[in-house]
């Protein structure tokens, strides 16, 4: 399908769905922006409400709740915020295989609970084309409750999706992907928000240092630093800088990997 037929379903599609008031599952991230982007534009024709919901996790960076504040708002979206705990409300403290759908089951339950109150029957969340072709586990359970994923249903890309954020001129277009923390850790490893902590501040402290794609994985006491091919040269040039950094987290080791930034490279081994 060619990206304006693709564009076209999904404007009717969330045109329809916004005959009614919606809710989005919104982090701020590019995915969800477009979506409700969107569908707040289409309301404004059918005069319903809009709600992006953000799930406030310690396992997502502090940063990602300021940034969708003012992204909803930039919208015209009605923003709700809801706190949860998920080391200890979704069975996922020693990082499972499973996490990402135990995860996700307790978050949109809690979210479709919250749309309930609202009397709220479409509930929507920004999964795209292309996270149908890898380890996702947590699509099986936004299927299992019934969220719909529209980004999914009409295949876009995401270089798709970024293109049709900056049509929009969503100011989170080009906002690189911050998945869950827990993807920092291999699986079977114990989480602790203090270890999540030192990651997400390492990785914050790479980030202003000009790196756009970045993971700060860790095995124990080893810190392995992904980043794009591009940005080794780079990365090497201010090592001693990264070392002084990393090294008040009790890293032993301080390491880049050759193989450069993988989305998922934690699944690898995972069948």
């Amino acid at each position: 399908m060619e990206y304006k037929e693709k564009k076209h379903l999904l404007i009717r599609y969330l045109s329809e769905l916004t005959k009614d008031d919606v809710a989005i599952a919104f982090s701020g991230g590019v995915d969800s922006s477009l979506l409700l982007k969107i569908c707040c534009n289409q309301a404004k024709q059918t005069g319903r409400k809009v709600y992006a919901i953000t799930l406030h996790t310690m396992l997502h960076p502090a940063t990602d709740l300021v940034i969708a504040k003012n992204v909803a708002k930039e919208a015209g979206a009605l923003h709700l915020v809801l706190h949860v705990d998920e080391l200890n409300e979704a069975g996922i403290r020693f990082n499972p295989v499973d996490r990402c759908y135990l995860c996700k089951k307790c978050l949109f339950q809690k979210l479709k609970e919250k749309a309930a109150e609202y009397e709220i029957t479409h509930i929507l969340e920004g999964t795209n084309g292309e996270d149908l072709n890898v380890y996702r586990p947590g699509i099986r359970a936004v299927q299992e409750l019934g969220i719909l994923s529209p980004l999914a249903k009409y295949g876009f890309t995401k270089e798709e999706v970024r293109q049709l954020a900056e049509e929009y001129h969503i100011s989170v277009a080009n906002r690189p992907s911050t998945p869950c923390m827990a993807t920092r850790f291999p699986y079977g490893t114990e989480l602790s928000y203090d270890r999540i902590k030192e990651v997400e501040s390492g990785e914050e402290w790479l980030r202003e240092k000009g790196f756009y794609n970045v993971r700060l994985r860790v095995h124990d006491k080893i810190a392995r630093i992904e980043v794009d091919k591009e940005s080794m040269e780079y990365l090497l040039s201010i090592k001693d800088e990264i070392i002084q950094e990393l090294s008040r987290y009790g890293y032993d080791y301080i390491t880049l990997d050759l193989m450069g930034f993988r989305s998922g490279s934690m699944d690898i081994h995972v069948k």
